[in-house]
């Protein structure tokens, strides 16, 4: 390999540490803790002691009408909005949508953000005390989406919040919402509005094939020590395999035009392709897998793949369509136009068969999946329309 090419990889390869799961005793930031009780899980099997993760912005109105729920996706957490600073390593994951003055205006709204029962930053996942005192590892259970939003309804009771003007959430978090607008009535909190973005009703056999490779990356890396590598120093834990699952994904948030148009066949730097170098997209997917593995959890990514594998609005409920049948909120269902991951035809699906659903919106981007994160200029205009219309109805049912 070529000196100049050791040199611009030795930049990036600092030691990582072991996890990069917020844990008890670090700087909580923003965050706020509700302690929930036990679980029943779907599949079985109590988990105790759930502890949510969660921030608030904005302030809850007199009448409790004024309540939105934002729901994150994948490797997202509870810091939606604001800066990086102590207690959280990166910026908010959608601060162009949820602050003063933006489409979901914290002037106007209460917004209720969590992190994912399973999750690695903050809420009750495998990087945290099991009964024995030591981090659950590899022994977490099996949580599916419909665990997840049930923990959610406990955490709006914790509030007392008793129904949302809107839920809200993208791509995984577009899973717990569409799960949110059945559970949510059934527990006696009202959904009024729904927006499932990027996202799909049902898990396909697609989706579940590219996520296997990605969880067999990091349960084949040495240093995954069959989920108990937390007391590993640095560089020792499982960060390469769980770079790789990100590469895997990372290729799924993209289009294939983007990484073409974008990248060529262009090498890395001074590196040469022909010997030991790297093109740039193969540099561009080792900089993202290397940033997940700094500010993410090995084994939460395991739980949180598994658990979207697991979803399927219509089991025991009569079949997807029935499902979604039962929805009673006004729905918004939005697409990215080149999204491969989640493609459009499962937007369609949900905006089909929903009785409240607008008709599909489609974002047009080049960048993919990820569009839903990128294209704030067309989302942005199209999620503050629907709060609007959402609030028109209020006060036309108030008035009635």
């Amino acid at each position: 390999m070529r000196p100049t090419a050791i040199a611009s990889r030795a930049r990036i390869k600092a030691a990582v540490p072991a996890s990069g799961a917020w844990r008890d005793g670090d700087d909580p930031g923003r965050r706020q803790f509700a302690a929930l009780g036990g679980l029943e899980l779907e599949g079985g099997g109590l988990l105790p002691d759930v502890t949510l993760a969660y921030e608030t912005y904005g302030t809850l109105d007199a009448g409790g009408r004024n309540a939105v729920l934002v729901l994150h996706a994948l490797t997202g957490d509870s810091h939606v909005a604001g800066p990086a600073g102590p207690g959280h390593v990166t910026a908010g994951w959608w601060d162009d949508m949820v602050g003063p003055g933006k489409p979901i205006d914290t002037d106007r709204y209460y917004v209720v953000v969590p992190n994912v029962l399973g999750g690695c930053q903050g809420s009750t996942g495998p990087s945290s005390a099991a009964p024995d005192g030591r981090p659950w590892g590899a022994r977490f259970p099996r949580v599916t989406t419909r665990d997840q939003v049930a923990v959610e309804v406990r955490l709006a009771r914790e509030l007392g919040i008793t129904g949302w003007q809107l839920v809200v959430g993208a791509s995984m978090g577009g899973l717990r919402a569409l799960e949110w607008a059945v559970l949510g009535p059934e527990a006696g909190i009202e959904v009024r509005g729904l927006a499932a973005i990027a996202t799909t009703a049902q898990t396909s056999a697609d989706q579940i094939a590219w996520s296997h490779p990605q969880l067999a990356a990091i349960r084949l890396d040495p240093g995954w020590h069959d989920g108990s590598y937390y007391d590993q120093p640095d560089g020792q834990g499982p960060h390469a395999g769980l770079a790789v699952a990100r590469q895997i994904a990372h290729t799924t948030y993209r289009s294939a035009h983007e990484l073409d148009t974008r990248f060529g066949r262009l090498p890395q730097g001074g590196e040469d392709p022909l010997t030991d170098g790297r093109y740039a997209v193969q540099s561009y997917l080792d900089h993202h897998g290397d940033k997940l593995a700094r500010r993410f959890d090995a084994n939460s990514y395991l739980v949180l793949t598994d658990s979207m594998n697991t979803h399927d609005l219509g089991r025991d409920r009569g079949g997807v369509e029935q499902a979604l049948g039962q929805i009673a909120a006004r729905t918004l269902v939005v697409a990215v136009d080149s999204d491969r991951l989640f493609p459009p035809v499962q937007s369609a699906r949900i905006a089909r068969w929903v009785p409240g659903a607008d008709d599909l919106r489609i974002i047009t981007s080049p960048y993919g999946h990820d569009g839903f994160l990128i294209e704030f200029d067309q989302l942005g205009p199209i999620v503050r329309e629907f709060l609007e219309s959402l609030e028109v109805g209020e006060r036309v049912r108030t008035a009635g």
